[in-house]
């Protein structure tokens, strides 16, 4: 879910102070699917950095369903660790089959959604700060590349928070668990678009690999006939990504640094 929007240091979080009203976790089971038999809520752990060839991002198994009964209880039980307040939409897969950032294919109707720089697999709760609504859900894709935005609901987690009708909504976002940790290492990159021609996005990323000959760039299509282009920094280097958002002044599109796993 400015002309330039460069994101140097991920996404603002505070730690949240407000109290949530808790649900039991039968009320909020109800408005669920039945949730799969997974022994462990968390996700699968990912292979070693010694094992992954360079460049490669193992994917990140989620639960069938996005989330477990074991999700559930431990968001009615547990204060958020970290909180972020923006605006919210939705988001479909832009054709049958597509693999979500997370390497999963995507499913609609998962408690899922898309968020740029939270780990893949991260358990999180989003509010709508006008009705009150509220689900969980897990992190499974990269997004919204749109300035302002700082979610991206699948249908079944918009139709949950309310998001669905609206569209557009503001909303609190408290991450609850994450299999990494947020404020350092991960694999990074820059996030360049939405180029409306091919033409806009090669020519960027021939200027980045005069540039930044060490770096992977590579430009691909989005949705609605758009065009991005991607670096990614020797070793997927935060530190690195953060100075190439720093100094890109695209001509069109936006900046975005996101993290990659």
């Amino acid at each position: 879910m400015a002309a330039v929007a460069l994101l140097v240091s991920g996404c603002a979080h505070h730690r949240h102070t407000a109290s949530r009203a808790p649900q039991t976790a039968p009320e909020l089971e109800e408005t669920y699917p039945p949730a799969p038999s997974r022994p462990s809520a968390a996700p699968a752990a990912s292979a070693s950095a010694g094992n992954v060839p360079p460049g490669h991002i193992p994917p990140t198994p989620l639960p069938p369903g996005g989330i477990t009964k074991e999700d559930i209880r431990y968001v009615n039980t547990h204060p958020p660790i970290l909180t972020e307040v923006g605006l919210a939409t939705w988001y479909s897969a832009p054709y049958k089959g597509r693999k979500a950032a997370n390497g999963e294919v995507f499913e609609d109707q998962a408690f899922t959604a898309a968020h740029r720089t939270l780990p893949m697999g991260s358990l999180v709760v989003v509010t709508n700060l006008t009705t009150g609504q509220w689900a969980a859900m897990r992190i499974s894709d990269r997004g919204p590349f749109v300035e302002g935005r700082i979610v991206d609901l699948t249908i079944a987690s918009a139709k949950a928070t309310g998001v669905y009708r609206a569209g557009l909504v503001r909303v609190r976002l408290d991450v609850y668990q994450t299999p990494k940790p947020i404020d350092s290492g991960g694999r990074w990159c820059v996030q360049v678009g939405a180029f409306h021609s091919e033409r806009q996005a090669i020519r960027l990323k021939s200027q980045l690999l005069s540039k930044y000959p060490d770096a992977n760039v590579i430009e691909f299509p989005g949705q609605e006939s758009s065009f991005w282009v991607r670096i990614r920094p020797q070793g997927d280097n935060r530190e690195q990504a953060e100075l190439i958002a720093k100094q890109l002044r695209p001509a069109e599109g936006e900046a975005f640094l996101t993290r990659l796993d």
